[in-house]
């Protein structure tokens, strides 16, 4: 090798790291990301009060067997709009996300159920009043745990995407 002749220049550039975006930014996808939440939330609980009504009171099932049966029902439906709606910006959907979707689901209707019985037969908020009444308190303590872990755990973001 000459000594006279020059390696070609290469431009270093720094590693650029982005800057988180603005508290304000990340305060708007929050809320955005509850009111889907909520969209999807909203139409799994009516579809849970109206099984839960349909067997307990219309078809006079035991309130619990109609509190698991309406939840479980919910569950199911609520999969299809968190994948497709709410979450549907997050990493594609893997066995590993439906089984911990599943999963926790299952732990949200142990949850609700645990709930429901508190109020039901501890509380005596049973007949058709005080029955829904002990429905909606157990679906909204249990719905706080399921937006946790469904966006901690299950609806991930993609880390390819950023």
């Amino acid at each position: 090798m000459n000594l006279s002749e020059r390696r070609p220049q290469v431009a270093h550039r720094a590693a650029v790291i982005p800057a988180p975006p603005p508290a304000s930014a990340r305060l708007r996808k929050l809320a955005l990301e509850v009111a889907r939440f909520g969209v999807v939330g909203g139409s799994g609980v009516a579809v849970n009060f109206l099984v839960f009504n349909l067997a307990l009171h219309g078809m006079k099932w035991a309130p619990m067997a109609a509190t698991v049966l309406a939840s479980v029902i919910a569950m199911g439906t609520n999969y299809i709009g968190f994948r497709c709606y709410a979450y549907r910006d997050r990493a594609s959907r893997t066995r590993r996300q439906i089984a911990l979707f599943f999963a926790f689901s299952g732990l949200g209707v142990v949850m609700e159920s645990v709930l429901f019985y508190v109020g039901y037969h501890g509380l005596g908020m049973s007949g058709p009043i005080g029955s829904n009444l002990a429905k909606a308190l157990s679906i909204v303590l249990a719905s706080a745990f399921r937006f946790l872990v469904y966006r901690t755990w299950v609806f991930q973001h993609d880390a390819r995407r950023g």
